[in-house]
């Protein structure tokens, strides 16, 4: 494992990122992939030889990934996605998104845009879709890069922050009426049962009606989009496929503990832990050299 200090990643972040300031960020906007009633948004940036997907975490959107097109423009096109529920794109259909459904999604995308091999990045939440595309196009992907990823090892009181654990009927009782789950956050906080973070992350992802809709709309229709941690295993030693994995050492969240005993399995592997926490990661991960260099 590489542990960057952020001294280390701040040289990186200073040298280049300024930019921001002078140039706001560099996606060119609205881009959009139709699937039946919904519309998949994304943002392109950069002109780089290397084509890599990214996805966003919970509550954000495309642009948390700005800092990266300023970084890495010479190397990559980036294509960053608003996921459903999220930023511009919609998904009204009343149904779960299906992998087959993702897999179609992507075919479009990837044939208007011409591509043919391609990197996949995702942070959080957005793990899970990185994760599903390898499994959807393993014999298209060059190179898999999860940033505290959803879906390799959660802890429990991350599901509890962002996935219900109670049923449907209950929860949804909840997004109306939220003074049990705001009790309840509140008990385990005078028991200190959880790391205080965590219940502040919670709140912060349930504090207004909108919010917590969301947390329930990905709950429910992002629910079938499940892999095996075996075949991703398999896909990813078979295939030669170079795993990048980034996590923060104050991240209570998803820890580095969490992701380090499956980082071992992958032949090709380098686990990254960066002076972050959770919601910070995403731009200082952008100034790691291993995103350039690791392939």
């Amino acid at each position: 494992m590489w542990i960057f200090s952020d001294r280390q990643v701040q040289t990186g972040l200073n040298s280049r990122a300024r930019k921001i300031l002078y140039f706001c960020f560099m996606f060119v906007r609205d881009h959009f992939v139709s699937y039946r009633d919904s519309q998949l948004h994304y943002a392109k940036g950069g002109h780089g030889p290397r084509r890599l997907l990214l996805f966003h975490g919970f509550g954000q959107n495309f642009q948390v990934f700005h800092t990266w097109v300023t970084l890495l423009e010479n190397d990559f096109t980036l294509y960053a996605f608003d996921l459903y529920f999220h930023g511009d794109s919609s998904w009204p259909a009343r149904t779960a998104v299906e992998k087959s459904d993702w897999k179609i999604i992507l075919d479009q995308f990837l044939t208007t845009e011409q591509i043919d091999r391609f990197e996949v990045g995702g942070f959080s939440m957005g793990g899970k879709f990185a994760l599903v595309t390898l499994a959807l196009f393993a014999h298209r992907v060059e190179r898999l890069v999860l940033i505290a990823p959803d879906g390799i090892k959660t802890s429990f009181w991350y599901s509890l922050a962002t996935y219900p654990i109670a049923t449907r009927a209950l929860f949804r009782s909840m997004i109306i009426k939220p003074n049990r789950l705001f009790r309840i956050i509140q008990a385990l906080r005078a028991l200190r049962l959880v790391d205080n973070g965590l219940l502040r992350f919670a709140e912060l992802q349930m504090n207004t009606l909108e919010k917590r809709k969301r947390v329930y709309f990905s709950w429910v229709y992002f629910r079938h989009l499940k892999f095996d941690r075996s075949n991703i295993r398999r896909l990813l030693n078979t295939g030669n496929i170079p795993f990048l994995v980034i996590t923060g050492r104050f991240d209570r969240i998803i820890t580095t503990r969490n992701m380090e005993a499956f980082a071992r399995t992958i032949t090709r592997h380098r686990l990254i832990e960066l002076d972050a926490g959770h919601t910070d990661l995403v731009e200082k991960a952008a100034a790691v050299g291993a995103l350039q260099t690791f392939r």
